[in-house]
């Protein structure tokens, strides 16, 4: 029996003029997700996308995974395609429903005829198919308010097709319709959920990580290479671009007053991402700070971090609290890797008592007993670069 997919557009649809440029990128965005999982064909018709396997080695139960997914798609079903005539679509619902109708005490059938050619209207179509199923499993009977099953008959141009589960899709807008932007990763919990995040906007992602041998271990990066990983499930592959920090972080330490260092070593951090952003032709930064989170995170300090750059810093778990994204989290399996106990740079040379309400004058004047334009230019040629 045949099975297809067919997927529901989300936001998409809301695009107007400029709605044909995001289905392109959405369905080049598919093609892209299922080409490990088999042969699949991929159109798209009333505000419908068809995937249908090519062969025998197209994996449907693999295909459903990688679609769920995928951002820009709302919901998505797994049915069954029959012949345009009453005869077949009877027979096919009974042959393909059959494991779930056998179980039920309940179920209705809800029809919709994209094709208005279809000789008999929605409402018709619904109550010969539902006779039909009554006569052929006796032990079933019908609730149109809160059935077992539900069934689901779409008359299309292109055939008709038969479902009972609809599953949600990933939602937001499809990767690359939004320009490029680059993360900066942490091994913690909130950078990968903010990465996430825009990806689910549409965003292409670049990542940048800051790496501190000997106070970072080798175990760190690998951390984070598999966090991006996971993220990667969603965004399509990210360049992660990893950049030596201990002599900057050294310098900080010897030099600088201690309540400032975590306020200087990030001034200096957004300083270098933006650069390689530039080079990397990315619009934007990305940052996973939360509101109050910590000393870094107030106000006053993401004032003086965001000082000297002059490109936007997208911050989408400003308003959250932990709880809400480690649920996030969670849902992304992203959770059990960011709690492994290997710490990153963010963590060497904490000053005991930071200062919570650093003021940008005192904060560059600490900052200028050291001449960090030499250590950036360093640190910068000598980054690693890896497609996750």
């Amino acid at each position: 029996m045949k099975e297809v997919l067919l997927i529901k557009l989300g936001e998409v649809v809301l695009k107007g003029l400029n709605r044909r440029g995001f289905e392109d990128v959405l369905l080049k965005n598919i093609r892209m997700s299922l080409k490990k999982v088999g042969n699949f064909s991929v159109s798209i018709s009333q505000s419908t996308i068809y995937v249908l396997p090519v062969d025998d080695k197209s994996d449907i139960d693999n295909a459903v995974e990688k679609i769920s997914k995928i951002f820009g798609i709302a919901a998505f079903s797994r049915a069954c395609a029959a012949q345009k005539n009453m005869d077949d679509i009877k027979l096919k619902a009974q042959e393909y429903l059959k494991d779930k109708l056998e179980f039920a005490k309940t179920f209705k059938v809800e029809s919709k005829r994209a094709d208005k050619r279809f000789p008999m209207k929605s409402p018709e179509i619904s109550a010969e198919i539902g006779g039909h199923i009554l006569e052929k499993f006796p032990n079933i009977k019908v609730d149109v308010h809160n059935p077992d099953v539900t069934i689901m008959v779409e008359i299309r141009e292109s055939g008709a097709y038969i479902s009972a589960d609809v599953f949600a899709g990933a939602g937001g807008l499809p990767v690359g319709t939004a320009d490029k932007a680059m993360v900066l990763i942490s091994g913690g919990i909130d950078s990968p959920v903010a990465a996430w995040m825009m990806a689910k906007r549409g965003v292409q992602l670049k990542a940048i990580h800051f790496a501190s041998p000997p106070y970072t271990s080798p175990r760190a990066e690998q951390k984070v290479h598999e966090l991006l990983e996971r993220v990667s499930l969603y965004s399509g592959s990210i360049e992660l671009i990893t950049v030596p920090f201990t002599e900057i972080q050294e310098n900080i330490k010897n030099k600088c007053p201690e309540e400032f260092f975590t306020i200087i070593m990030r001034r200096i951090m957004m300083q270098i991402a933006q650069r390689i952003a530039l080079d990397y032709n990315c619009k934007a930064l990305i940052t996973g700070e939360s509101l109050g989170q910590v000393a870094s995170q107030t106000m006053h300090a993401i004032a003086c971090t965001q000082e000297p750059l002059t490109m936007p810093v997208f911050r989408p778990l400003i308003g959250m609290d932990k709880d809400e994204i480690v649920s996030i989290s969670r849902k992304i399996n992203t959770f059990e890797i960011s709690i492994q106990p290997y710490e990153d740079c963010c963590t060497v040379f904490t000053p005991k008592h930071p200062k919570t309400k650093p003021i940008l004058k005192y904060v560059k004047q600490a900052e200028s007993t050291v001449d960090f334009k030499p250590l950036i230019d360093e640190c910068i040629k000598n980054i690693k670069v890896l497609n996750i």
